[in-house]
């Protein structure tokens, strides 16, 4: 059994971020929405330490690469982890 956390204790589920890391998470997302390339793609920005991860499904690798630039160009950026996916995955020759 686990104990239910009471609304003035909410268990967040490990260390509280840190104000910049939101700040950048933020910044990030915002240019990734205003970007025509982007702006319809399925991808969740993270960010720990500085460190932006870019996670979920994009149409193609252009827009792939457009996404990691565009977190790069963000002030305050350390490193930018593109774990970006292509809508489908690799498909085999037959």
């Amino acid at each position: 059994m686990m104990p239910w956390p009471y609304p003035e204790f909410p268990y967040t589920g490990g260390p509280a971020p840190d104000d910049a890391d939101v700040q950048l998470s933020s910044l990030v997302a915002q240019r990734l929405s205003a970007d025509w390339t982007t702006r319809r793609q399925q991808i969740t920005v993270t960010v720990q330490n500085r460190v932006v991860i870019l996670a979920g499904l994009v149409a193609d690798p252009e827009t792939r690469r457009v996404a990691a630039e565009l977190a790069w160009d963000v002030p305050g950026v350390f490193d930018v982890c593109n774990a970006l996916r292509l809508y489908g995955g690799r498909r085999s020759r037959r």
